[in-house]
């Protein structure tokens, strides 16, 4: 029976290298010392496997740094920031075009291809939208100009009927002698015989008369008057008759 007992204690196994050869025969010789020995041995040997296993993965990580030194790999990576920016670039582009929309279309939020589709119908709206104003703006400007020019027209023609009326001056120029000045359009106004002529008739002789013509058909006529012993002659009440054959001439 004490033959069986071991000469050491098994609460801790020595190691390899502490182990006497006495030992190691006595451990060959007893199957369950053998078996624990075997089963230490290989937890030792599975504890040096994975604690390899951190050194390899830190190895094969640099590996794959040191990838990306590959100019594929550096090509690849430029395109993926290209494309990324191209299409940075092309999201502003469609939120612009969005921003031109009406308000109502930009409250809801729309997919791109709903987006370039609604643009593509709205810009014949706009574009009979731009037609109409330019065609009302043109009617405006017709009548704006129809009625400046009716405006200058009345104003012609009051300017027209101003300058028309005849204007009649009679002064003394002397002992029996009397002064006539006349101003009138000359063709729709009495003709210088019928002014001589009624002259005349209010006991007037002419001594001297003279007349001009300007280029808006104004005459002007300078008489010159020789009054009659017999005859009483107002020089105020003889314009007012004159304007009276004038006018009386004129309807």
């Amino acid at each position: 029976m004490l033959s069986l007992s071991p000469q050491f204690s098994i609460l801790g196994w020595p190691s390899e290298a502490d182990t006497s050869p006495e030992q190691k025969s006595w451990m060959s010789d007893n199957p369950f010392v053998n078996c624990n020995f075997r089963e230490k041995q290989a937890s030792e040997s599975f504890f040096l496997f994975t604690s390899s296993r951190p050194e390899a993965e830190c190895n094969e990580f640099k590996s794959c740094g040191t990838t990306s030194r590959d100019p594929a790999m550096v090509k690849k990576l430029n395109h993926n920031a290209s494309e990324r920016d191209r299409r940075k670039k092309m999201n502003s582009l469609y939120s612009s075009l969005r921003s031109l929309l009406p308000e109502t279309d930009q409250t809801t939020k729309q997919s791109i291809p709903a987006t370039v589709s609604r643009v593509l119908k709205y810009i014949p709206e706009l574009q009979k939208r731009v037609e109409r104003l330019k065609q009302r703006k043109q009617e405006i400007l017709s009548s704006i100009t129809r009625h400046r020019d009716h405006n200058h027209q009345e104003k012609r023609r009051k300017a027209t009927v101003q300058t028309s009326s005849p204007t009649v001056s009679a002064s003394r120029a002397g002992d029996g002698e009397i002064v006539i000045q006349i101003c009138a359009v000359k063709v729709k106004k009495s003709p210088l015989s019928e002014v001589l002529l009624h002259l005349e008739q209010e006991g007037l002789q002419v001594l001297n008369a003279s007349a001009f013509a300007t280029f808006g058909e104004t005459a002007f006529y300078n008489l010159h008057l020789q009054v009659r012993e017999s005859q009483g002659v107002e020089c105020e009440v003889l314009s007012q008759k004159l304007m009276s054959m004038y006018h009386s001439r004129e309807e």
